[in-house]
């Protein structure tokens, strides 16, 4: 029997007793430490379509070479997603938060300092394989911890955090890429401002407690009734001493192959994987590749890229609107509707001639494209147990990150050869299988714990 299935049959299990929690201090650091570690996932992320222009002007790429460099980040995603995201099932939460960030500090500085474009395509690469694991382990320790009553909530305030990262790309790389600062290009300049960042962020995770289920599971009990203390006092109330009758922690790693041999994880599972490899079109699809599109319609650069920015406000501002959205809708039905109208949007956009209905459409785009993120990364954590819970979101998270890796390869031509128009229609089409999929197999999860959505043992 597996924890997060036996955690729930006594009042004073770690589950429980997390559950019954009130909000305290130590909730709230947890929701900005991982907030603004977020932060340069999502400022790795928009960087590469911010600075793609600048980058085939300064190394003087082909557009084939741009599209490698632009993939670059998202292949290394992909990488540290499916490989290192499983690592905080093994060895902890903390411990693979802290690894994920030095390791995207270091590359992503000496990303600044490429001599050449095949230079920065690995250092691009490598940057990208520590952000790709701090999705799968956010998401985990964040359902991890949060009460059930709250979890959506407080992980939605995290993403919105994170989410200021999309305006700052915009306007920094409107700014910085309109001339050298220093004598040094804008590009550098934006690369070597996310390493420095991550570095700071590093010492407030530092002091985060490791999370008391995973403790739990790997029967480290007197550590995870500390850990229980620490949040309970700094919510200004006791607990108890964790009740054991029933629960029996199996000490060990449980992988992919537990979690393919058991119902219904695998189903929930196989749609997480068609979810992955499909929604990056919608989501990635604009963030990276609006400024081109722009670009291919005839509107000069600094308009483009002005025209982006302002776009990119609604990515925090989505965020906000989804945390009330959140609480009082079924966080299956808010993704499938979000993705409907984020399709219809998109469409809109790329058939817009007039200036203000392109801000005003690229601005719904991003808006909605984020109550849509806020709720499946609450979504895709809460659907498996703890023992696996990092290693099913890692392993499937990794594959949004390959497919937005493609999207340049497969979309760039259709914009180039067919229009904006028919591009965005094939993002439309992606994103309605994915409302299909989560339609057929998703179970409802709001304000359920993590025990009941997960009451079936891993075998």
């Amino acid at each position: 029997m597996s924890t997060s299935t036996s955690a729930a049959l006594g009042s004073n299990t770690v589950s429980a007793q997390l559950d019954r929690l009130p909000i305290g201090r130590l909730h709230r650091k947890v929701v900005w430490a991982i907030g603004l570690g977020l932060f340069f996932d999502i400022y790795e992320i928009f960087l590469s379509g911010s600075i793609g222009v600048a980058l085939s002007k300064s190394f003087s790429v082909s557009p084939a070479q741009l599209s490698l460099l632009l993939a670059s980040a998202f292949l290394g995603m992909f990488v540290g997603s499916a490989l290192l995201g499983s690592l905080a099932d093994r060895i902890g939460r903390r411990k693979a938060f802290i690894f994920n960030l030095i390791w995207y500090s270091g590359w992503s500085l000496i990303g600044a300092f490429s001599p050449n474009a095949w230079f920065l395509l690995i250092a691009r690469f490598l940057a990208g394989v520590g952000v790709g694991a701090e999705y799968p382990v956010a998401d985990s320790y964040l359902s991890d911890v949060m009460p059930k009553a709250k979890r959506g909530r407080m992980a939605s305030w995290a993403y919105t955090a994170s989410f200021i990262a999309v305006p700052v790309v915009g306007f920094l790389a409107l700014w910085l890429n309109s001339f050298d600062l220093l004598g040094v290009p804008g590009w550098r300049w934006l690369l070597g401002l996310g390493g420095v960042g991550a570095l700071v962020v590093l010492f407030m995770r530092r002091g985060l407690p490791e999370s008391p289920r995973w403790l739990q599971e790997r029967g480290r009990y007197a550590e995870a009734q500390k850990s229980l203390e620490d949040f309970a006092a700094a919510s200004g109330v006791a607990v108890e001493p964790i009740e054991r009758e029933g629960v029996r922690a199996s000490g060990k790693a449980y992988g992919l192959g537990d979690i393919v041999r058991t119902s219904p994880y695998n189903r929930r599972y196989g749609m997480m994987v068609v979810f992955h490899l499909l929604q990056g079109f919608g989501y990635y699809g604009f963030g990276t590749l609006a400024a081109l599109v722009l670009v291919a319609r005839g509107y000069d650069t600094t308009s483009s890229l002005l025209y982006v920015a302002l776009s990119y406000l609604g990515y925090p501002i989505g965020s906000l609107i989804a945390i009330p959205l959140i609480r009082v809708v079924e966080r299956k039905f808010l993704i499938i509707g979000s993705l409907v109208v984020l399709a219809l949007c998109g469409v809109v956009f790329a058939t817009s001639t007039i200036a203000a209905l392109i801000v005003l459409f690229g601005f719904l785009t991003t808006l909605v494209s984020n109550v849509f993120s806020n709720a499946y990364h609450v979504y895709q954590a809460e659907i498996f147990p703890t023992p696996v819970r990092a290693t099913a979101v890692g392993t499937t998270y990794a594959l949004s990150r390959i497919s937005s890796g493609a999207l340049p390869f497969i979309l760039l031509p259709i914009l180039s050869g067919a229009g904006a128009i028919w591009m965005f229609i094939v993002v439309a089409i992606a994103l309605l299988i994915v409302c299909l999929a989560v339609a057929v197999v998703g179970p409802r999860t709001s304000r359920l714990s993590v025990d009941e959505i997960n009451a079936a043992p891993l075998v």
